[in-house]
């Protein structure tokens, strides 16, 4: 058909075209009216972001999460046992006082009482009053047993102490990790905002060049599909955002409707990346993490507890002593007292104390498997993060390399539609190459910052993440 002439319809070419145009044209103004407001509407009555660093996250989870909190008060648990303990050393007074009015069968004691001429025998005396009122006093002289619980004690104190740095680490590096995960979202929302942006200078080129008559409505519609799926990524990037804002919230203890405006990105954390030997690292790990310090409080609590039960075998020496006033009532009482030393020697409790020994010996050997086995564990866990690491950066170089083609491909292909010379499906296709590589960039950035992130957790550092 000629150009200008009528086809099925009646339309011409010409009208062909700037019907497709107006058509295309009032498809993107109705989709922008639909997608602009869901993408903003998130955020339109927030008004304002709360600046945070890792840092900041880091110190507020060591400071104000469940788990933390809860090991602090476990320590407090464990002084409070230091000093029941303690009590056993400590002196003991005592009060008592009683008042009664009683009779008393003397048969009972054996004692006959020979009745009266004429009289029947009765053994029953009283009725009598009585009074007594008394202080008790004792003070241990040597109680060896004692004074092991007491060292006991204070052992379990270190380990509560070295349980809370436990506690801390891990929510140092939840918070941390939770930090990366947010700013990854924030990366991928950004490359996805670029994303819609490329896709809308392709779409404004594609219709220039089906206005010169140079490419044919099917490149607008494809181009027009692309800006669309790009808007869609934005949405989903967008809510990935705020889901990792929750997450991040939930790891440092604070509302989880705050949102938050992130200091450091995730390039900048993954730049920093540690260079120093495995061995180094774990040595450095082993002297380091309170998981051991707190095997080690465990040992000691065991080996104290265990003399403990030992030392209950020799005797005990307490000064005892007692003052008070006794009398048949308060107003005729008079001051009578007591004063010794008392020795008490155990003989026989059935082998209680050996059952006791056999099963603090089963404990104290269990801690030292666990403390092995933990060891084995900090090593493989510093490896295995520096390992990651190492292939994350190698990761990041191929994708920077995969990255700068992507973008010459698009370069290339952009200007080779322009010229006219392919259509814009070699456009298309460059845009989802340079997708990908922007994908596989932030992923490879995210591999280094959540090993170093892991690394500093594996050596005992999580809470000086910075």
């Amino acid at each position: 058909m000629a150009n200008g002439s009528l086809n099925r319809s009646g339309l011409t070419a010409g009208g062909l075209g700037e019907s497709c145009g107006r058509m295309l044209r009032a498809v993107c103004w109705r989709s922008s009216a639909v997608l602009l407001p869901l993408v903003f509407a998130p955020y339109g009555a927030v008004a304002q972001t709360v600046p945070l660093s890792l840092g900041d996250a880091v110190a507020r989870a060591v400071q104000e999460t469940a788990p933390v909190m809860m090991a602090g008060l476990r320590i407090d648990e464990a002084e409070s046992r230091v000093r029941e303990a303690r009590s056993a050393l400590l002196p003991n007074l005592s009060a008592s006082a009683a008042t009664l009015n009683r009779t008393m069968n003397m048969e009972a004691f054996g004692i006959s009482i020979p009745a009266a001429p004429g009289e029947e025998q009765n053994p029953l005396v009283g009725p009598f009053a009585n009074f007594d009122a008394r202080l008790h006093f004792s003070v241990p002289v040597f109680d060896f047993a004692a004074i092991q619980r007491t060292r006991s004690a204070r052992e379990a104190v270190a380990g509560a102490s070295a349980g809370e740095r436990v506690a801390g680490e891990g929510a140092a590096e939840r918070a941390a990790l939770a930090y990366l995960r947010a700013s990854r979202a924030e990366a991928r929302l950004e490359a996805r905002e670029a994303d819609a942006a490329l896709a809308q200078e392709l779409l404004v080129l594609a219709e220039e060049q089906f206005r010169a008559g140079v490419s044919p409505a099917i490149d607008v519609t494809r181009a027009r599909t692309q800006q669309v799926a790009a808007e869609g990524q934005v949405l989903q990037a967008r809510n990935g955002v705020d889901l990792s804002y929750l997450e991040l919230s939930r790891a440092m203890g604070t509302d989880p409707g705050t949102r938050f405006q992130l200091t450091r990105d995730l390039e900048g954390f993954a730049s920093g990346a540690e260079n120093a030997a495995a061995e180094v690292l774990v040595s450095r790990a082993l002297s380091q993490r309170p998981e051991l310090q707190q095997t080690e409080a465990e040992r000691k609590v065991n080996e104290a507890t265990s003399r403990a039960i030992r030392a209950e075998r020799l005797p005990r020496v307490a000064l005892v002593a007692d003052y008070g006033a006794s009398g048949l009532h308060p107003s005729d009482a008079i001051a009578t007292r007591e004063i010794g030393v008392q020795l008490s020697v155990p003989v026989f409790d059935g082998f209680r104390r050996e059952a006791r020994l056999e099963a603090q010996n089963s404990s104290q050997r269990i801690t030292e498997v666990r403390d092995a086995d933990l060891r084995e564990q900090i090593s493989a866990e510093v490896r295995s993060a520096l390992l990651q690491q190492n292939s994350g950066v190698l990761q990041e170089r191929v994708a920077r390399e995969q990255l700068a083609l992507a973008e010459d491909e698009l370069s290339q292909a952009r200007e080779r539609f322009t010229n006219g010379v392919a259509s814009n499906i070699e456009v298309i296709n460059a845009q989802a190459s340079l997708l990908h590589a922007r994908d596989v960039l932030i992923e490879a950035q995210f591999v280094i910052a959540n090993a170093r992130a892991g690394l500093a957790y594996a050596t005992g550092t999580a809470a000086e993440l910075r």
